[in-house]
């Protein structure tokens, strides 16, 4: 087994020579589809909304219609079912770069003809995410199933630095051109689409094909194996638990966002700048940071990525609880610590927020559904807790201290909820594994050889 501090230890699969590089295409189709446009919703969101000659409440309408991917992941399972990640891969990168070419080179597009786009954007994102994911840990199964909390750690990771690191490049130009900031989003939009036409040729060259459902009965065709697939992975718990433990995750995530730049702000009246580089430091650093740590500790330290999680969540509750008992007026470096606390708790849950249902060993040809369905149950918290939290902080402007106490009481509760959905599957999780390897001792030749 790999050890991280031991030079001779061996290296995770999706590490080695063979993999490494299919490993690293599938990353990076993870973010590079992306970073035309979602990529830059944060810092650069106002010379995009200028440079495509929309506003911001217009920008707004297209991340909305990009939501819609939330309502058409189970039957994105299905497709992952019937078709290849490979396959999947390329044709989800393919119509991203075609479509934002057009975004951004089309003179004077009409917004009805950008809001088509984007619906057909989440579309895709509903079979093309899962593939990601499904992918990722497709590279990194072993036979003793070691590594896949890091190789999901490392997905993390790798797309916020990436995602980072291009954004910069952008920041830079601006900085320099400034006087040509809508020519200089416009060329780095279209740069950014075409980047995707090396990620095809190594998706082809990298990717290798993994097992689709095939009809086992002879009436049946594929797609209907493919839809059985996806019904059985539905009409399983585990699946379940594990979906809602990562929504929790996901809930105390769109908290943390409206709880570290604007929290400073609003309640203790930082100037902007002060609250911007914070908000940036606790919502993008430590997320980079935290995803190699979460999957290194996963798979080296608690041998699980549920059990991972299920700390990570508990880490989110110590945080978010002692800041929830924070008295008005308190110190900010106390606050911003505590803060720190709380966004490395989420993003080292964030790092493996769907690698509990890797850990269900699955058959492969099911595998891409229960991604699938694990997604549509860990973002669905998007439908509420963004204007539920919005509305809160709204709602009590005029003593922000009260409704950041409410943010924080619910991001306990939420917290606490998601360990114990964590901690849970991993009872049943064990009690699974100790019943495969009872039935295995009986199956085997009774003049077998006992290994100590």
């Amino acid at each position: 087994m790999f050890n991280p501090f031991n030079k001779n230890s061996e290296l995770p699969v999706f590490l080695r020579k063979g993999r490494i590089g299919g490993f690293l295409t599938i990353v990076l189709a993870g973010q590079l589809t992306y970073s035309a446009f979602e990529a830059f919703k944060g810092s650069l969101m106002i010379p995009l909304t200028n440079a495509l000659g929309i506003g911001i409440d217009q920008f707004g309408i297209l991340m909305g219609w990009l939501g819609i991917a939330m309502f058409l992941y189970l039957p994105g399972g299905w497709v992952n079912n019937r078709f290849t990640i490979r396959s999947i891969l390329i044709v989800w990168a393919a119509w991203r770069m075609v479509t934002a070419l057009i975004l951004f080179l089309v003179p004077h597009l009409s917004f009805s003809v950008m809001v088509a786009i984007a619906i057909s954007w989440g579309a895709w994102d509903a079979i093309g995410w899962p593939a990601v994911v499904n992918g990722v840990s497709f590279m990194s199964q072993d036979a003793n199933k070691q590594g896949r909390g890091l190789a999901m750690g490392l997905l993390e990771s790798t797309r916020r630095a990436v995602e980072f690191t291009m954004n910069l490049i952008v920041v830079g130009l601006l900085a320099v051109f400034a006087e040509q900031a809508n020519t200089v989003m416009t060329i780095m939009g279209v740069l950014y689409s075409l980047i995707i036409i090396p990620l095809i040729f190594c998706i082809l060259k990298f990717v290798p094909k993994n097992a689709t459902a095939k009809a086992e009965d002879p009436g049946d065709s594929d797609s209907i194996a493919a839809l059985k697939g996806l019904i059985k992975v539905l009409l399983l718990p585990r699946v379940w638990l594990a979906g809602i433990a990562g929504l929790c995750v996901y809930w105390c995530y769109v908290n943390l966002i409206y709880s570290s730049a604007p929290y400073l702000s609003l309640v203790f009246h930082a100037t902007d700048a002060q609250s911007g580089a914070f908000g940036i430091f606790n919502t993008g650093l430590v997320g980079i940071f935290a995803g190699v740590v979460s999957g290194l500790v996963a798979d080296y330290l608690f041998k699980s990525s549920t059990r991972m999680m299920a700390f990570a969540l508990a880490l989110t509750a110590v945080g978010v609880g002692l800041v929830y008992l924070l008295p008005q007026g308190g110190s900010i470096w106390v606050a911003m610590g505590l803060l720190i606390v709380m966004a490395m708790g989420i993003f080292m849950g964030k790092a493996v927020i769907l690698a509990p249902i890797a850990e269900l060993h699955l058959p492969e040809e099911i595998n891409g559904s229960a991604m699938a369905v694990g997604s549509f149950l860990v973002y669905a918290s998007i439908f509420w807790a963004n204007p539920m939290t919005a509305g809160i902080v709204e709602t009590h402007r005029d003593n922000p201290h009260v409704g950041y106490e409410q943010i924080f009481l619910i991001t306990l509760c939420v917290a606490v909820v998601g360990a114990v959905c964590a901690l849970l599957l991993d009872r049943i999780n064990a009690r699974c594994q100790s019943l495969e390897q009872s039935e295995e001792l009986v199956d085997a030749p009774a003049d077998a050889p006992v290994t100590q």
